[in-house]
């Protein structure tokens, strides 16, 4: 069997038993990243062949002395090109970033430097990870690899995508309303958003601070386990962390039953506009969760119908202050033949930022305008409490909520770029649970008549990942879904 078609806990045990050697891992992944990335464009950047061998020899060397592994050593992962890494470009998938090297890393990359892992490249976004479709990039769209004419979700549609095709084991997203989860949905793989607070964001370069969060994007949900163990834990270079312990996430993903669990299902998410062949696979995964000793009992969560607007008021209002520093002066991009200090400015932020990031970089200022603040942004701030209070009361009566990850399936490239409306609707069921700043995870359940993916989302209590993880990996065990895998043709 081809070593890129291993899950990371199978590949992680034949590396641990002295079965392969990091040689023969990289040199697979460069074979199937030779085959695949050219239709799936799932990267902006790669690691050279010639690096990336040598990282693998010299783990190899290391361990002829000494066998002891890492967890993620000599693990193949591919990063979101928003994660700060060290000598090594990261774009944001902006033209305004197209040339930077941070001179530092992320500290979720400090905390995998020990692992060792091999880093196969950065992989492509939404520019500045505001998009749905991964259509926002700078450098063009990453495609879906279970119909190339589709999207691959976003904005981590990147790390999904190279998932899905078997172009890296697993890899690193951020999720501000739904960039975990959306993409993994379309994909067919497990994409989980941990506790706001629970991964460091140092290194993360911002969208909306108050809502981005750094998690895994796996094959199964024991590789999200397993990776999640890596990352999460508190660190004092950024001031939203939690310092809280942090539990082995490895030991949620023993148990395959659900029992004593009350799984609540939210009546505001089943409503119109949901896809039936959506509401199906959704249905029939309630009722394997069920067969599998969960209680099952309807909720409601009445500020649901506001958490779009609240969302694209906050997260804007965020990005207009936050991409504020992209003036062409200190570092990144600088539009030319400029003859006075503000035409630089305008300039270089014309020419910097694409169509998308223009548009929430407007709205958001205008949201904090002398004379609109309270009116909407104040407002907006007001809403999110009641969201969250939702959320905490729902909480009191059950363990764990579930519902779709989005309305539909993967849609068509191109197919919503001209209604941006469509397309931030997209993120409908996702967006509550990130401004509640909760644990959600997206398991695949089902495919539509078209062979696209269809995501089932889990949403728990704060910090309670485990939870969310147990039941997670009940449901994947008593189906199959996590065993299909995409046809990409040479």
């Amino acid at each position: 069997m081809s070593l890129f078609k291993l899950t990371l806990k199978e590949l992680q045990d034949k590396f641990t038993a002295g079965e392969v050697t990091a040689v023969e891992i990289a040199r697979s992944y460069l074979l199937r990243l030779n085959q695949v990335e050219p239709k799936i464009k799932a990267y902006i950047t790669l690691t050279p062949k010639e690096t990336l061998l040598q990282q693998a020899k010299a783990i190899d060397d290391g361990l002829l002395a000494w066998r002891k592994t890492q967890p993620m050593m000599a693990m193949p992962l591919g990063i979101k090109d928003n994660i700060c890494t060290e000598g090594i470009r990261t774009t944001c998938g902006s033209r305004m970033l197209q040339n930077f090297v941070p001179p530092y890393n992320a500290s979720v990359m400090e905390s995998l430097r020990p692992h060792q892992p091999l880093i196969l490249g950065k992989t492509n976004l939404d520019e500045f990870a505001m998009g749905s479709s991964t259509e926002h990039s700078a450098f063009g769209p990453s495609r879906n690899p279970w119909n190339q004419k589709f999207i691959p979700g976003g904005s981590s549609g990147g790390s999904a995508a190279a998932v899905a095709a078997d172009e890296c084991v697993a890899a690193l997203g951020s999720d501000t309303g739904g960039s975990i989860r959306q993409p993994a949905a379309c994909c067919g793989v497990v994409g989980f958003k941990p506790t706001y607070g629970r991964v460091s964001r140092y290194g993360l370069i911002a969208f909306a601070s108050s809502l981005d969060q750094i998690g895994p994007i796996t094959k199964t949900v024991t590789d999200a386990a397993i990776l999640l163990n890596v990352i999460a834990g508190f660190d004092p270079m950024d001031s939203t962390s939690a310092n809280r312990e942090v539990p082995d996430f490895t030991k949620a993903v023993k148990k395959k039953d659900v029992k004593k669990l009350i799984i609540g299902v939210p009546q505001e998410y089943f409503s119109e506009g949901l896809d039936p062949e959506v509401f199906e696979s959704v249905q029939a995964a309630i009722q394997v969760l069920q067969e599998l000793g969960g209680k099952i009992q309807e909720v409601t969560l009445p500020s649901t119908e506001r958490a779009i607007a609240t969302y694209y008021l906050l997260a804007t209002a965020e990005a207009s202050s936050n991409l504020a520093r992209y003036d062409g002066v200190k570092y990144g991009f600088r539009a030319k033949e400029s003859r006075e200090l503000a035409e630089m400015y305008r300039s270089t932020r014309s020419q910097g930022f694409g169509p998308e990031v223009k548009r929430r970089i407007m709205l958001g200022t205008y949201a904090l305008s002398a004379g609109y603040y309270e009116a909407y942004y104040g407002k907006a701030q007001a809403v999110r409490t009641l969201i969250q209070r939702d959320f905490d009361a729902v909480f009191q009566e059950v363990d764990l909520l579930v519902s779709p990850v989005m309305p539909t399936t993967a849609f068509q490239l191109g197919e919503r770029l001209e209604d941006p409306l469509q397309m931030y609707l997209s993120d409908i069921y996702t967006i509550p649970a990130s401004l509640a700043g909760l644990p959600a995870i997206s398991v695949p359940c089902g495919f539509s008549t078209m062979g696209l993916p269809i995501g089932l989302q889990m949403v728990g209590r704060r910090f309670e990942e485990s939870i969310v993880l147990r039941a997670a990996y009940a449901y994947e065990q008593a189906t199959n879904w996590r065993t299909k895998r995409p046809v990409i043709r040479s």
